[in-house]
């Protein structure tokens, strides 16, 4: 291969790496081993890896111990298969080889032993230079077009490259500061992919200031939320909400968020609802308030509930529905009872927007699945093109997920280009 930065030329390029395209070059380069194959990986940000750094409160959750189909949106057949061929096993051994030893906690989730997301990038990065693989920092790709020799010609940021075959690597649109703005989008479309709606999804939720949010930033508990669109419930789940400044964070939220995302995106009208007692419906929240009245009926209204909520929670959700967090619960009226009741158990939380893509920790959308060999990664529009992680119209919750299918999609396209 000739001067990288000026006109050259190279058996794969890879562009975009992050999660994705450092596995894929990896796993390319360990298997054309003997083989003089040049493998080079073109990144637009100034310094490769943000994500991973940031990821898992910088100490990078690398995978979790149990992963299906169902932990993904997207077409779950098609997401099936990839991860049958790179499983949670596989991603331990292929750290556990590079050094990396991981450890599972009681969430499930897999994080590297030293908690330091640093010591993930640095063996990755590490095991490409022992391989041989160039990376080239700072190289925004422009442009990517099919060459008439079947090849390609890539435009960047210092020059133009040349290659046999390009794995698109390059991420969707979240922590666009990564590198990751949604570029990758713009080549695959030019290459004649389509591009399903993309918007911000493992993102915190922001709420009208009318709320009480505000005054119980900090504070987490245990919620269930029942996501709706158009009159039409698509997702219950139940996990830690957690209460900040200005809305909702916490894992039950970033995985709901993309339901709401998706369907404001799309001018659909989406409402969340929160059961702040889970497991309990309406009619037994009722049936616990009234035998709390007749057993404890000098206790006040937010003692009672603080036997089942947080204590902050209760007095806010007591001034709220208009009622005295001190009256005692034998005098709280039938009619203040039940705005208490619907409170607790349908909460509709009043959603302004999401927090935007800086805090997105994925993208929801991108080139559809049904447009690539499962097998390979490769499009089945353009031979020798590879599209990998991110960019595909498929997210998944939180916990470590997202991870493993970019590491699951980097095998497959490593191992396929490879073998060309």
């Amino acid at each position: 291969m000739s001067n990288v930065d000026g006109f050259a030329a190279c058996d794969i390029a890879v562009v975009g790496a992050g999660a994705a395209g450092l596995a894929a070059a990896i796993v390319a380069g360990k298997r054309a081993a003997g083989r003089a194959l040049n493998i080079v990986l073109l990144d637009g940000a100034k310094t490769i890896g943000a994500k991973i750094l940031v990821s898992g409160g910088g100490r990078c959750n690398v995978t979790h111990e149990t992963v299906t189909p169902t932990d993904y949106f997207g077409n779950r057949r098609i997401i099936k298969n990839v991860l049958a061929s790179h499983s949670v096993e596989d991603t331990v051994q292929w750290f556990a080889s590079m050094g990396v030893t991981l450890k599972c906690e009681e969430t499930g989730k897999l994080f590297p032993i030293t908690n330091r997301a640093r010591t993930v990038l640095t063996a990755l990065v590490t095991r490409c230079h022992d391989l041989g693989v160039i990376i080239r920092p700072n190289h925004r790709v422009t442009c990517v077009d099919k060459s008439a020799d079947r090849g390609f010609v890539l435009q960047h940021s210092h020059g133009v490259l040349q290659a046999t075959h390009v794995i698109l690597a390059a991420g969707g649109r979240s922590v666009p500061r990564s590198g990751s703005d949604g570029n990758g989008y713009g080549l695959a479309h030019r290459l004649g992919h389509t591009i399903t709606t993309t918007v911000p999804a493992l993102v915190p939720l922001v709420l009208d200031t009318r709320l009480f949010h505000h005054s119980l930033s900090g504070l987490s508990q245990e919620t269930a939320l029942t996501t709706l669109v158009n009159g039409n419930t698509v997702d219950t789940r139940t996990g830690s909400l957690l209460w900040t400044h200005f809305g909702i964070s916490g894992p039950v939220v970033m995985d709901v968020s993309r339901f709401w995302t998706l369907a404001h995106a799309r001018g659909e009208k989406a409402f969340v609802t929160a059961n702040f007692l889970p497991g309990r419906t309406q009619e037994e929240a009722r049936a616990w308030l009234v035998h709390e009245a007749a057993h404890r009926p000098r206790r006040s209204l937010a003692n009672t509930l603080a036997s089942r909520v947080p204590e902050r929670f209760a007095e806010a959700l007591c001034q709220h529905v208009t009622c005295r967090p001190q009256q005692a619960i034998a005098q709280v009226c039938r009619a203040d009872r039940e705005r208490v009741i619907a409170a607790l158990t349908k909460l509709a939380l009043p959603i302004e927007r999401d927090q935007g893509w800086n805090y997105a920790e994925v993208t929801a959308g991108g080139v559809p699945l049904e447009e690539i060999n499962y097998r390979t990664m490769e499009s089945k529009l353009v031979p020798g093109l590879f599209l990998i992680g991110e960019i595909l119209d498929c997210d998944g919750r939180i916990g470590g997920f997202n991870f493993q299918w970019a590491w699951a999609t980097g095998f497959l396209a490593g191992r396929a280009v490879a073998d060309r």
